[in-house]
């Protein structure tokens, strides 16, 4: 774009905007006539940030930013991208468009982690469309890409869990949706990059994983993670309870917070699987709470610590034995564990 126009792009938009954006407009002028891009590239981040640019950020990409884009820093456009790119309603086609335009204006040759950036944000936005396949596949190639990338810049990382973490909750899949979303949390500042509604909806859906998956008998990371105080002093404080109650494998206060089962209708359908998972995870704690010279159960013994009928002890074992994976020997009635 000539520069003539560009000035009078800016002109026009200097006169839309409210007087509170005029400061950084005017930086925008000054930093492109004087082609300062790193100065210039801060400005834009300076502008995409305030509340009041929302209206105009997808005009100012398209007219002003795609002017001086190969000037950029590929991963610095691609943030900017994205950033606009929540600016257009989610559910529409324009934003996947726009999108599948952004990353096709970063190569992989150029810049693999910026391409994978905006492939996750793609998948995110397939996932809106319900185009599961289409998700997976841009998942998988972002996947690729950031294995063989020194250093993954943290923003990178956590665009590529997140989606990750919605691609299995949208598919029911308890167990990667709790891995991913730890990962997640892990590459952000809880405080500063989540609103208080997106750390209560994280710190729910994490404690359901929790409990719903059929691999996760130790809680410990989510435990001691702040997010979990975005329960407290809510409706839902009780799954917060209900996770140290798992943990400590308290079958008296697990029955004592059943009642409230049916507030969260996924719990009541999985009773069953539930009552299993508190009697399992009593097992481990009667095991590792005793001296290694005392770990020998009877039959009888564990299931008065795990309130099972004797008849289903040795099916309770063997679920205990694969999942916290100790050495055993079967003696008559007598089970001696043997932990590393």
């Amino acid at each position: 774009m000539p520069a003539r126009e560009v000035e009078s792009y800016l002109a026009q938009l200097l006169h839309a905007t409210p007087e509170s954006l005029h400061p950084i407009v005017d930086k925008f002028q000054r930093y492109y006539d004087r082609k300062l891009w790193h100065q210039l590239t801060l400005a834009v981040f300076e502008f995409l940030e305030h509340p009041d640019s929302k209206p105009f950020q997808v005009d100012l990409f398209t007219n002003f930013i795609s002017d001086f884009q190969a000037k950029l820093d590929k991963l610095r456009l691609a943030q900017i991208g994205v950033k606009v790119s929540k600016e257009i309603t989610p559910e529409s086609q324009d934003h996947l468009k726009f999108l599948i335009a952004l990353k096709d204006k970063i190569p992989v040759a150029e810049h693999a982690q910026a391409h994978a950036y905006v492939l996750a944000s793609l998948a995110h936005g397939k996932l809106l469309f319900a185009d599961v396949l289409g998700s997976r596949a841009d998942l998988e190639e972002a996947g690729k890409l950031l294995e063989g990338v020194d250093g993954v810049d943290r923003s990178v990382n956590a665009a590529f869990y997140e989606v990750k973490a919605d691609y299995h909750k949208l598919k029911g899949e308890y167990a990667p949706y709790y891995r991913h979303s730890l990962l997640y949390l892990a590459c952000v500042d809880i405080e500063s990059d989540l609103t208080s509604k997106q750390r209560f909806d994280r710190a729910k859906d994490l404690s359901l994983s929790a409990f719903l998956a059929d691999s996760i008998y130790n809680f410990g990371e989510l435990i001691m993670h702040p997010i979990l105080d975005s329960l407290k002093h809510t409706p839902e404080e009780w799954l917060r309870n209900l996770l140290f109650t798992f943990n400590e494998g308290n079958i008296q206060k697990f029955d004592s917070l059943t009642p409230l089962f049916p507030k969260e209708p996924i719990l009541q359908q999985s009773f069953p699987f539930l009552r299993q998972k508190i009697c399992l995870m009593a097992l481990i704690e009667a095991v590792f709470r005793r001296k290694p010279s005392e770990r020998t159960l009877t039959f009888q013994t564990i299931a008065e610590e795990t309130q099972t009928p004797l008849g289903e002890v040795e099916h309770l074992v063997m679920k205990a034995l694969r999942y916290a994976c100790p050495c055993y020997v079967i003696t008559g009635l007598r089970f001696s564990f043997a932990f590393a």
